[in-house]
């Protein structure tokens, strides 16, 4: 059975929190940002932030947790015997003997993650934007954080399987 590396899943939760400080920064795509959403500086204030990165980061916790299942194929044929290797014949033995570290890398995570924003955060965040007559600048603001963002989540996820290896390129 497919084993989470929890510390995985944490690290790339945090992933939104500094990749969104950076992002946001006024001297990076904060003021546009601002600008843009129409934000201000007073209603910046009057936000409880420690609420704020409290749920950001649960709920990172959970788009993290969700990334695995986009960027490590391996779950696919887990599912197939339902997650139980008990209930698995022998060929799934010989599959994940042969393929159960094929395309575990940062580069293979990165690049599904960055497949996921184009085709499904961009499309869902696009269609609330225009409902809420934003602009296509606000659009691609916030879009290219989660790009960004996603990507290296599904980089890190992928390539750090194991507690004690981290791998940047699919294992020859």
């Amino acid at each position: 059975m497919l084993q989470f590396n929890f510390l995985a899943i944490l690290i790339a939760a945090l992933v939104p929190l500094i990749i969104g400080f950076i992002w946001y920064n006024p001297k990076v795509a904060g003021t546009a940002w601002m600008k843009a959403s129409g934000m201000t500086e007073e209603k910046m204030k009057g936000g409880n932030m420690a609420m704020i990165f409290i749920f950001t980061l649960i709920l990172s916790f959970l788009i993290s947790f969700f990334m695995q299942f986009l960027t490590i194929h391996q779950f696919g044929a887990s599912g197939m015997i339902g997650g139980d290797e008990s209930h698995a014949t022998s060929s799934y033995f010989v599959f994940m003997k042969e393929y159960g570290m094929a395309y575990r890398s940062f580069g293979h995570g990165a690049f599904h993650g960055f497949l996921a924003v184009l085709f499904f955060v961009f499309p869902i965040f696009a269609i609330n934007a225009m409902f809420e007559r934003r602009s296509w600048k606000y659009i691609f603001i916030n879009v290219a954080y989660w790009a960004i963002t996603i990507t290296i989540m599904g980089g890190l996820i992928c390539g750090w399987y194991a507690a004690d290896g981290f791998h940047w390129v699919t294992q020859k």
